[in-house]
């Protein structure tokens, strides 16, 4: 599979588990208006949630490893949780409206977003083993 097509995969993995956690988690919300604005809202959110993951994340694990090993991992929920809010706020600040209505809704959100992405993932592989 080419790297663009993988990157493909991964955007719409990541959309398709934001859906999910509309329609399950009350509290996050995806208020755009027709089909089509609520996909574009999506894919533009799921962009936000890669780049997040792939530059803030990394930093906050090294400087909170402490507290990773300290609480065996349980931090990561809370991290995730924060992150999720993180992409809530810059999607609005964007102008994409998705919203996310506090800490409560961002914790179970990054569980459901985690949970839906591994089963899509797992179902949808995004690259091939080259062995």
């Amino acid at each position: 599979m080419s790297n663009a097509l993988a990157f493909v995969v991964r955007v719409a993995v990541v959309a398709v588990s934001l859906w999910v956690a509309t329609l399950v988690v009350p509290g996050i919300d995806n208020d755009a208006g027709g089909t089509g604005a609520r996909i574009g809202t999506l894919v533009g959110v799921a962009l936000i949630f890669g780049l997040v993951n792939a530059v803030i994340k990394p930093i906050v694990k090294v400087v909170g490893c402490p507290f990773y090993i300290l609480t065996l991992g349980l931090v990561g929920l809370v991290v995730n949780a924060l992150l999720f809010l993180l992409v809530g706020f810059i999607a609005g600040g964007l102008g994409l409206p998705f919203t996310v209505g506090g800490f409560g809704a961002a914790f179970v959100g990054a569980i459901v977003v985690a949970v839906v992405g591994f089963v899509l993932h797992v179902v949808i592989p995004d690259r091939i083993d080259q062995r």
